[in-house]
């Protein structure tokens, strides 16, 4: 293979990972700002508001840091493939932050709905 082209794919490759650390960057931020917005709402309804935060908060960061491990063995993974000139589909992924993405759209959702 055209050691041109070996570059283009590994600065693709970089580009890819660099946009999945931002997305956990911004995961992480949700999980902040949800934490921000409840505590500045001053005084809580009950046990139940908080626990809804709490778990909000606590996913959000996790779900951060699965993206950036899993984003980083991708990362590593399609490194070695570019190298041996072979070809593997990240559809896994594709589900995987799919799938976190809707559970933290539910989680920010319900701690909504059970505020108001």
């Amino acid at each position: 293979m055209d050691k041109q082209k070996l570059i283009q794919q590994h600065l693709a490759n970089e580009r890819t990972y660099l946009a999945w650390i931002r997305t956990a960057i911004a995961l992480i931020g949700i999980g902040f700002l949800a934490t921000t917005l409840h505590i500045n709402a001053g005084p809580g309804e009950g046990e139940t508001e908080e626990t809804l935060v709490l778990t909000v908060s606590i996913g959000a960061l996790a779900l951060g840091i699965l993206t950036i491990v899993g984003s980083t063995v991708n990362y590593y993974t399609i490194r070695k493939n570019i190298n041996e000139s072979r070809f593997r589909s990240s559809s896994w992924l594709i589900g995987f932050m799919t799938s976190i993405a809707v559970l933290l759209v539910l989680l920010v959702g319900v701690y909504i709905f059970a505020v108001n």
